[in-house]
């Protein structure tokens, strides 16, 4: 229970966990957002980690960040574009190896003469990312949590690699680039520095947005078509 508050809290005031670890671990701050976002993209039991928010408050701080005691907090936005861009194809790429040398032969373990997982599902799974992987692997970049299952899934599936680490990284590329640099054009406006939770949950909305569009398309319709 202690474990969840603390990652609350962090999750929650970001912008002043960032601020203190800036000032603390000075150039090593840029491993450690590093190692969160490659964690959180690329191990598919980290998923509660920060990833959008992260990204955009990293952003802001790459504009520069003043504390109440008149301390300044800064971050180089071109090495933090590259380092995350760099963490989240790695991340992927990694999920994407252990789904599918490992989620597989998970999947199918035998428990006594029943196969843990229905043939039928992997088949379908399979069949699912042969069809829709590549949009998969994108929009899922910006849903929390699912970002950490997609690549872990597309493995399972047994996505074409080739396929797989083209739209890797193009869509490390689009959600690490568009959420920093909305971060580094906005984060410093007196509206979202009173508001930070808020802008916070609120770009975590948005971002579910294309699945939620996805969701109701391929339900609703391509019935009515």
């Amino acid at each position: 229970m202690e474990f969840i508050q603390t990652v609350l809290d962090f999750f929650l005031n970001l912008d002043q966990h960032l601020f203190t670890m800036i000032i603390d671990y000075g150039v090593w701050i840029y491993l450690i957002l590093f190692l969160i976002i490659f964690v959180e993209t690329g191990l598919v039991v980290m998923p509660f980690l920060p990833g959008d928010s992260l990204l955009f408050a990293a952003g802001t701080f790459c504009a520069g960040v003043i504390g109440a005691s008149g301390e300044s907090a800064h971050l180089n936005l071109w090495l933090v574009l590259g380092l995350l861009t760099v963490a989240a194809i790695l991340g992927d790429t990694l999920n994407y190896t252990l789904g599918k040398n490992i989620g597989l032969k998970m999947l199918n373990w035998k428990i006594g003469e029943k196969q843990l997982v229905n043939p039928k599902y992997i088949a379908q799974t399979q069949e699912f990312y042969e069809k829709n992987g590549p949009k998969t692997i994108i929009i899922a970049r910006f849903v929390p949590i699912v970002r950490t299952f997609a690549p872990f899934v597309a493995g399972i599936g047994t996505m074409n690699y080739n396929t797989f680490i083209k739209y890797n990284i193009i869509g490390a590329v689009v959600w690490v680039f568009g959420l920093t640099l909305l971060g580094y054009f906005f984060g410093n406006m007196p509206i979202v520095q009173e508001n930070f939770e808020t802008v916070i949950f609120g770009i975590i909305g948005i971002s579910i947005l294309p699945m939620v569009w996805e969701f109701i398309s391929a339900k609703f319709l391509k019935k009515k078509a």
